[in-house]
């Protein structure tokens, strides 16, 4: 019996073909991808050649452009349950909290799967995990919602829930699934790839990972002990296709491609429908144009990004402050050289939060900066937590990525000068991720919100263009 396997991950609210940064032999370069039409037709496709197909979705779907923030998720209801999913776990999912979580997920056609999710009272609070049965062979799947919900996240996300990386659950659950008749166990998690590959390490039973959160571009599965792990980069700009030949209830061979969702294939009229409909309050924001850029600005790097600097430049500029703080954000598309529109800067950050300031003394600023180059650069992959290193615009830092846990900053610079510790700096920050509520004093909320405070600096200095000097170097 040949299963094929198809996995998205990281949609990020992006519903429609949209800028995607590619590599070429010349660099990066910008073509369009994605959208939940072309997304449907492939599907489809692979579905008529072969009824036995599951389709999962990773998570980091409900959250990322302002229409599916602007509906708390569930302007994507419509969309996902034409697509027809066979499962989903979590991660963004729930910046509404939990109960908009679940009024989103009991109007899917499908489940949402997390086996290290706890209520205060130690109850599940999604369903662990599914049995599927095709062409005779039963094939179990177990959910991992995103580790780091209740760590890093806003502290609404989470509210009263706990979330375990999933080392003591899976295995309690892929014995379960094998006692129920599953010979195929396929692992679908938001953890990330570094900690799924270090849970595939330490736990026996599984045989496909299907893992998100890290935005990776696998073009072949990745072998971890006895599982093949695959990845599928983000905002539905790809999806993943794995063949597997399964006799006796084992799998035999297997077959994998990464496929680009590019012009080459058609849309699906009737998703395309519900695609428009949802975007048609938005055209004004599409239309209108705040500034050119002279190169290519996106956040697809784990240190140093220049869309970011845009986002900070605005920041400084109606704060009337020269360093800004964010968190390292992965969701959000590039911006293609020339015009930079309105909808451009809600992409950056779709819930539009307050510009903020706040009094940081330079100990607290080495202190907040080595906490996170800790987290992003671990060598225990539990212990990262979180997107790419802070995004920060105004200090220059050389650090050196393989020195142990605070000490990784080699100088932390201030208009070229060292940072002095004691010495007290005012700052802005974009949401508590930039300035977590235990550095500083003096926070207040100014009366800007982000896409008004960029369309105003864009208003000043109409044609950006990135500092050459870079926040980080690695010395």
């Amino acid at each position: 019996m040949k299963l094929d396997i198809l996995f998205i991950n990281d949609v990020h609210g992006y519903i429609a073909p949209h800028n995607e940064l590619f590599y070429g032999k010349n660099g990066e370069y910008i073509a369009e991808a994605g959208g939940y039409a072309r997304l449907h037709s492939k599907v489809e496709e692979i579905r008529m050649k072969n009824p036995n197909t599951l389709l999962f979705d990773g998570g980091d779907t409900f959250h990322g452009t302002k229409p599916i923030v602007d509906s708390k998720g569930e302007a994507m209801v419509p969309i996902l349950n034409k697509m027809n999913f066979d499962a989903m776990t979590s991660h963004w999912d729930f910046a509404y909290g939990p109960e908009q979580h679940k009024t989103i997920t009991d109007q899917l056609n499908y489940p949402n799967l997390a086996c290290n999710i706890f209520k205060p009272n130690g109850e599940l609070f999604s369903t662990p995990s599914k049995l599927f049965s095709m062409g005779g062979v039963t094939i179990g799947v177990i959910g991992v919602a995103a580790l780091i919900v209740d760590k890093v996240m806003p502290p609404s996300f989470a509210g009263d829930l706990r979330f375990t990386d999933g080392l003591k659950e899976v295995p309690q659950h892929i014995d379960k699934l094998k006692k129920e008749g599953a010979t195929v166990i396929i692992l679908l998690s938001h953890n990330g790839m570094p900690q799924d590959t270090a849970l595939l390490k330490q736990v026996e039973g599984i045989d496909i990972c299907l893992s998100a959160h890290t935005h990776n571009r696998l073009y072949s599965p990745v072998k971890v002990k006895d599982a093949m792990l695959i990845q599928c980069g983000c905002h539905g700009s790809f999806i993943g296709r794995m063949t597997l030949d399964i006799e006796g209830g084992r799998i035999q061979s297997h077959w994998y491609e990464l496929i680009t969702i590019d012009d080459k294939i058609k849309e699906n009229e009737a998703m395309k429908v519900l695609v428009d409909r949802i975007l048609e309050g938005y055209k004004d924001i599409q239309n209108n144009i705040v500034g050119k850029t002279e190169q290519i600005l996106h956040r697809y790097a784990t240190i140093n990004a220049s869309l970011d600097e845009l986002m900070h430049q605005g920041a400084c500029f109606v704060t009337d402050t020269d360093i800004c703080f964010s968190n390292g954000w992965r969701y959000g598309i590039p911006i293609d050289k020339g015009d930079i529109t309105e909808d451009d800067l809600y992409n950056m950050a779709p819930m539009n939060p307050p510009v903020s300031v706040i009094e940081l003394t330079g100990k607290e600023i080495k202190s907040m900066l080595e906490e996170n180059l800790s987290r992003t650069f671990s060598c225990d992959p539990m212990k990262q937590m979180g997107g790419y290193a802070k995004r920060i615009f105004g200090l220059h830092l050389n650090i050196r990525i393989e020195n142990p846990d605070g000490e990784k900053i080699q100088e932390l610079l201030y208009k070229g000068n060292h940072i002095e510790m004691d010495k007290t700096y005012k700052v802005s920050f974009i949401t508590v991720q930039g300035v977590p509520n235990k550095y500083g004093f003096n926070r207040q909320q100014t009366g800007f919100r982000l896409v008004e405070a960029i369309k105003r600096y864009l208003e000043a200095h109409p044609h950006f263009s990135p500092l050459k000097n870079k926040t980080y170097r690695l010395v």
